[in-house]
């Protein structure tokens, strides 16, 4: 009975993790076309943590008042959680998006599972199952082929852009390897507040207070910007912590590869832009390395149960 629970949970974290990767696949393109209308990767990650922060202080303080409350030796914790994850994870991954091309910025920043992997075995020891470093590798070169990494001109991309591409991948997996820390003692829509408010703290202290909030943008531009916020930001985030909590952050940063097919969908529905063969077999290789990745720990998790049918069989 508890492994049949322990499976739906699982299945469950998975969900809520391919929701975020496709909310996450469509602000990539909107933040894209709001940079090339005018507003820059300051103001916008100032907006989207201003805008997630308030809306999601007001549902908890309005329906889930309780979720506000954290203990005082924990204050740190979140502060350093904001401003390096949340902050930086904003910041780096639109301004590469900023420089580069929206494709080379998603890939780069889908290094962030192989950066999870190393920190598991080198600093908690863990032994990764042949499974997740086949679902690893293969969600990696999926990956690749899924944005056509293989047409970029890499030497003539700009350095800063490669630079903030793979610093939005390590700031991407610091905050899955402590939001999952901070879920040991909080519901995961706690630690997304904080780091949402303290995140936005620091982006009205380094950038002008509202000022990104101080110029006149067209309905369509404030449109995308609400949705970047909200669907963009608060959405997918609060989905992502749940999905951590329920599969670990390895699995859940693998999962969350399906962001480039889903974008790479988008485009060819509404820009017309046709994916070739590589393109089309990337996308079946992340998929497959996610089915293998839930299996194997479907498997795992029955294992004990079966183990324990056994002994009684023998006694």
């Amino acid at each position: 009975m508890q492994s049949i629970k322990a499976t739906k949970n699982y299945r469950w974290g998975y969900f809520y993790v391919v929701l975020a990767a496709l909310m996450w696949a469509l602000s990539g393109s909107s933040a894209k076309f709001l940079f090339n209308s005018g507003i820059t990767p300051f103001q916008l990650v100032q907006m989207r943590l201003t805008i997630s922060t308030v809306l999601l202080f007001l549902v908890l303080l309005i329906r889930f008042s309780y979720l506000l409350k954290i203990s005082r030796s924990d204050i740190l914790y979140f502060i350093i959680f904001g401003t390096v994850g949340m902050a930086g994870v904003q910041f780096t991954y639109l301004f590469t998006i900023s420089k580069i091309k929206v494709a080379a910025a998603i890939l780069l920043q889908y290094l962030a599972p192989s950066f999870i992997a190393l920190h598991s075995v080198v600093f908690m020891r863990e032994k990764l199952s042949r499974s997740t470093i086949m679902a690893l590798i293969g969600a990696t070169l999926g990956c690749y082929l899924v944005v056509g990494a293989y047409n970029l001109e890499i030497l003539s991309m700009n350095i800063v852009g490669i630079i903030s591409g793979i610093l939005s991948a390590i700031t991407f997996a610091w905050y899955a390897i402590h939001g999952e820390y901070g879920m040991r003692r909080y519901n995961p829509w706690t630690v997304l507040f904080y780091a949402l408010f303290f995140g936005a703290i620091v982006w009205n202290i380094l950038h002008p207070p509202l000022e990104a909030f101080m110029h006149s943008y067209s309905p369509v531009q404030w449109g995308w910007i609400v949705y970047i916020g909200v669907m963009g930001t608060l959405i997918p985030f609060g989905l992502y912590l749940e999905g951590i909590n329920l599969i670990r952050s390895t699995r859940a940063s693998i999962t969350a590869t399906l962001e480039p097919i889903t974008a790479g969908v988008i485009s060819y529905i509404f820009l017309n832009e046709i994916m070739d063969i590589l393109q089309i077999t990337g996308g079946i290789i992340v998929i497959a390395s996610i089915i293998l990745l839930q299996l194997h720990q479907e498997q795992d998790d029955k294992a004990p149960s079966v183990i324990r049918a056994q002994r009684e069989s023998t006694e």
